[in-house]
């Protein structure tokens, strides 16, 4: 049976689909002792020597899902070269090659799911699926409502305008000049949170990401990790597949 490589790739725990795309047209995956740098390329698992970087991959049999309370100060993927510090350090127990579904900026904190779930990991950011991630998000100032009504009909960036946002104003600190928001998003873009924030005049102080696909933190502290229950797995196939 032929699949894509870079679905092979993603199920082999490498990285995401999309990510495995990138590692193709680098020049880093080889079929059979011969470099492939051409996407949709197809492979027959139980035949094809397949190598990332030299070493040959198989297929995971085992596939493990994780939620994490990431803190701020730790990069959303599995190495950096500049050796600052990635989630994988929170979970030095895993042995199981993982990755992180989408990514949080080092300064955001929240639930973060990490996987070896090539597959599943590919519906969740997928944008036809629309997968919605909610933040607590506390910023400078009052929100009036001309600005909260901006969110929720969408903002112009410079990358073209957001699609319409779920926002609702927890609370205003008279004290410290802030208000605290819940937004809920279902676009994935580089920094949107506090680029939209930002369009209406507000500085974001913090940032926490508090669902991801129905799935939430609770019971969890920052640092903290667990296995996702069968009941958070089955809610995540619901939404992706309606089953």
């Amino acid at each position: 049976m032929l699949e894509r490589l870079q679905k092979y790739i993603a199920d082999c725990g490498i990285a995401s689909r999309r990510t495995a795309e990138k590692f193709i047209s680098d020049g880093r995956v080889s079929v059979n002792d011969k470099i492939v740098t051409t996407l949709g390329t197809r492979v027959n698992p139980l035949v094809d020597n397949v190598k990332f970087d030299g070493n040959v991959i198989k297929q995971i049999e085992e596939k493990i899902y994780i939620m994490l309370y990431k803190p701020k100060g730790y990069i959303s993927t599995v190495k950096d070269d500049r050796g600052r510090k990635t989630v994988l350090d929170l979970l030095p127990e895993i042995q199981q090659r993982i990755f992180p579904v989408g990514r949080l900026d080092n300064n955001t904190e929240g639930l973060l799911l990490l996987t070896n779930d090539g597959t599943l990991t590919q519906k969740l950011l997928h944008p036809k699926f629309k997968i919605e991630k909610t933040y607590l998000v506390s910023i400078r100032g009052r929100l009036g409502s001309d600005e909260l009504g901006s969110l929720r009909h969408g903002i112009s960036l410079s990358d073209g305008k957001t699609a319409p946002a779920k926002a609702a104003i927890i609370n205003y600190n008279r004290e410290t000049d802030c208000s605290k928001i819940e937004m809920t998003i279902h676009e994935g873009r580089n920094r949107q949170i506090r680029r939209m924030f930002e369009a209406v005049q507000h500085d974001v102080v913090s940032l926490k990401r508090v669902q991801f696909a129905g799935v939430t933190l609770k019971g969890l502290r920052k640092g903290e990790y667990r296995s996702l229950t069968n009941d958070e797995l089955l809610q995540l196939n619901y939404i992706i597949n309606g089953e």
